[in-house]
């Protein structure tokens, strides 16, 4: 994924969805922030912050924050709609290998028990021996990883009801006779190595070792990171 990006000091996150930035040319401005989370470590003042410039006039705020450049020169992408976007084009491109082979792609298809969408859909199709066409499905929930602690990425990041409902809703589809994968795309280019944050949400840790232990399969990729673009590259440890 290429990127158009400027860069800007960061002053201030607040409201959740904005940030007072200071430009190039020491004028100050307001962007948005496409990131609901605690973005723990992503958004220190005076860290370098890199934005998108929208052309639609009908946008309050035209810049977007897309990555955060800290002070140990990490680059991290914190606008949380790249996490799906990497996924896609790093499906279609073979770069995840454990996720080739279908012959069907669906975004945000609704499914389960919980009034869920699932990210992406792969659906398999192969001949039997009455010509017929059968159908087997992989459904991939997508997490985007942030948080570095002392050289250790982790997700959560803070306590997830949502990401613990995704996990009850991916041991279902196991249970139903379909493939189900939880991919954590590590936006962050400190992080090496990933562990589930279970002293942020234990209740998320111990599901997610039983959503393991029901045959949920899980897959790390990290991606390479630069104000010019951003892409999954490789496979990264689980622990």
């Amino acid at each position: 994924m290429k990127l158009d990006v400027k860069p800007a000091t960061l002053i201030k996150r607040y409201k959740r969805f904005l940030a007072d930035v200071t430009l190039t040319d020491s004028n100050t401005t307001t962007i948005h922030v496409a990131n609901t989370g605690a973005m723990t470590g992503c958004a220190e003042p005076e860290d370098t912050v890199w934005y998108s410039t929208s052309g639609n006039p009908k946008r309050k705020y035209p810049c977007s924050w897309e990555l955060t450049q800290t002070k140990q020169n990490h680059f991290i992408c914190v606008n949380t709609i790249r996490a799906n976007q990497l996924a896609e084009e790093a499906i279609l491109n073979g770069t995840i290998i454990e996720l080739q082979g279908f012959d069907e792609l669906q975004r945000e298809v609704k499914y389960g028990e919980e009034n869920s969408r699932i990210d992406f859909l792969l659906s398999h199709y192969s001949n039997n021996d009455s010509n017929h066409q059968k159908k087997s499905r992989t459904y991939i929930e997508v997490k985007s990883v942030t948080l570095l602690e002392d050289d250790q990425g982790y997700f959560p990041d803070t306590i997830t009801t949502r990401g613990q409902k995704h996990l009850r809703e991916l041991m279902s589809i196991v249970k139903n006779g379909d493939r189900a994968v939880l991919l954590f795309t590590v936006l962050h280019t400190g992080i090496d190595s990933f562990k589930v944050a279970k002293h942020i949400d234990k209740k998320y840790a111990d599901l997610l070792q039983q959503a393991i232990d029901s045959g949920v399969e899980v897959l790390v990729y990290k991606a390479k990171i630069c104000p010019e673009f951003i892409l999954l590259s490789e496979r990264i440890s689980f622990q």
